[in-house]
């Protein structure tokens, strides 16, 4: 398995020592909560960059790169914690990272700070054929106010939000026209992971759980859509990659399989109704 890391010009020396506390508590046993941690206090540093007397939208540009960065990195210490004991684990759990492939269309499910210049204007959805691009990671969550337990196996028609590691975004779909095909729009949503009700989907399997080397349908709670490829292929800004949509009919073309990710085991502490989800 390899986690892709974006690249980010060095800050400088005085932001670092504002977190370099926090670093100090990755090594600790609480490794999860302190990488979160981590994460906020970079962010938390660089905020002053985007009030103070400078360009706007070059410090802008610099929070976005850098959330990217944290999130890859966050990535990598999932797997190094995760690594060798990945085989031993055949279910698709609460929490996990992962990339999901159509298997007709031979495309991974993928997302990107490029809006839809028509129907919503919201975040694009596509499919693409390389399978190390970071913007391909996608994080299974419980759906709004029902949060799962973390590293808990998804059940056969439980119902999950799935969103997009870099961008923070839910995976979503509504009664908008989409670009090539005119089926069903499927955009990404929503701002730190909080959306709306239409960002909930249904995994439809053959057992009990999803696991991980089976293929799975994605149907939507709200419209009855399944995310679906059909081949169609976008040209400029985001050539060769694929129209992903809503498609009310079920077909070949709307098997997805989990690939390449970090799939969070169950934790050995009893189960918490208030623990707080990945």
């Amino acid at each position: 398995m390899c986690v892709t890391s974006h690249v980010l010009q060095p800050i400088t020396e005085q932001r670092v020592l504002s977190f370099t506390s926090v670093l100090r508590d990755l090594s600790s046993s609480d490794w999860f909560t302190s990488a979160l941690r981590f994460e906020s206090a970079c962010l938390r540093a660089l905020h002053p960059l985007a009030l103070g007397n400078v360009h706007i939208d070059t410090n802008m540009g610099l929070i976005h790169a850098l959330r990217g960065f944290i999130k890859s990195f966050l990535v990598v210490l999932l797997w190094s914690k995760c690594q060798g004991r990945e085989s031993e684990f055949n279910y698709v759990t609460c929490g996990s990272l992962v990339k999901l492939l159509n298997t007709r269309h031979n495309v991974r499910l993928h997302s990107h700070d490029v809006k839809y210049g028509s129907g919503s204007g919201q975040q694009s959805v596509t499919g693409v054929e390389s399978a190390d691009d970071a913007n391909s990671y996608w994080r299974i969550r419980g759906k709004p106010n029902r949060t799962c337990q973390r590293g808990v196996p998804i059940q056969c028609g439980q119902a999950i939000r799935i969103t997009h590691m870099t961008t923070g975004r839910n995976l979503h779909t509504h009664h908008f026209s989409s670009p090539l095909s005119n089926n069903q729009e499927v955009s990404a949503f929503g701002e730190n992971g909080e959306g709306d009700d239409l960002d909930v989907w249904r995994v439809q399997c053959d057992g009990s759980i999803w696991e991980r080397d089976e293929a799975v349908r994605f149907k939507h709670v709200g419209t009855d859509a399944f995310l679906t490829v059909t081949g169609e292929q976008y040209g400029h800004p985001i050539r060769g990659q694929r129209e992903v949509h809503g498609m009310g009919t079920a077909n070949q073309n709307n098997y997805w399989k989990a690939m390449e990710g970090v799939f969070i085991q169950p934790s050995q502490e009893p189960l918490r109704h208030n623990h707080e989800e990945f």
